[in-house]
């Protein structure tokens, strides 16, 4: 018995809402180091000093199975917003739990908070950086009718799973690439053009993105294979490039403003 529940709390755990896999999110966490600006490296060296932004974008998730209140309930809905089809964030909001946008406010906050403890600086920063790439993963933009892809059954090179699962981790784990090596194949190719367009630190920016791609990538044909992966692999590529752009412009906007340390 004791075993079963176990066997069903791990599966009722796999099914959640997860934002990139884990290499996705080092990915884009890698990334993100080659554009932060003096300012923003001088805080993270304060913060995070023996820790990058590749090995802190997977806390977020990985304090999920931690049992507290507050990773099970209150902060398990700012992983993701939802935008129904049509319709705009700005329209729609966040709801009273609040949402990913609104957690990226509430931690930009604490960020420049100077009397905040230690700890919950150190939080705050970490979500950020899971948040930002979350956010880019469009069914992280959710329609509210299938909570993110989850429950949208899908049939992948054979095995049952669902189009969240696909998007998080399985067609960038097809690639059998360590973060590491697709970082850097990414970043190489992110061009100066690319980088202007894509410096934003506007959330609204990435959402709207993530919702008009969303849309797309529902397919006809649940048993999904080759042709998928080579028609949306290029896209998932471009939004871990962007997430990785973007979460240093957040950083970088954040501590242009932080207060001065006082002496």
């Amino acid at each position: 018995m004791r075993g079963m529940l176990l066997l069903l709390l791990v599966l009722g755990y796999s099914q959640q809402a997860l934002g990139w896999g884990k290499t996705g999110h080092r990915v884009a966490g890698q990334i993100a180091e080659h554009y932060l600006s003096a300012e923003t490296r001088l805080a993270l060296a304060e913060l995070l000093p023996a820790e990058g932004l590749a090995e802190a974008s997977t806390w977020a998730d990985f304090m999920r199975a931690d049992a507290a209140e507050f990773w099970q309930r209150t902060a398990s809905p700012w992983h993701y917003v939802t935008v129904p089809a049509d319709r705009h964030y700005a329209e729609v909001g966040a709801p009273e739990e609040g949402d990913a946008n609104t957690a990226l406010q509430r931690f930009r906050a604490t960020l420049l908070d100077r009397d905040a403890e230690l700890d919950e600086r150190r939080l705050a920063l970490r979500f950020i950086v899971h948040i930002v790439a979350d956010l880019h993963q469009p069914l992280h933009v959710g329609n509210g009718s299938d909570r993110g892809g989850n429950d949208f059954e899908v049939v992948y090179f054979g095995q049952p799973s669902n189009l969240h699962r696909v998007w998080d981790s399985q067609i960038i784990d097809n690639e059998q690439l360590s973060f590491s090596e697709m970082s850097d194949w990414l970043q190489q190719k992110i061009t100066a053009d690319q980088y202007r367009q894509w410096n934003t630190a506007d959330p609204l920016v990435w959402i709207a993105e993530s919702a008009r791609l969303r849309d797309q990538i529902y397919p006809a044909d649940v048993r999904l294979s080759w042709d998928y992966d080579y028609r949306w692999l290029p896209v998932i590529r471009q939004r871990l490039a962007q997430a990785g752009v973007r979460t240093a412009a957040y950083l970088n906007d954040v501590f242009a403003n932080a207060p001065a340390q006082q002496d």
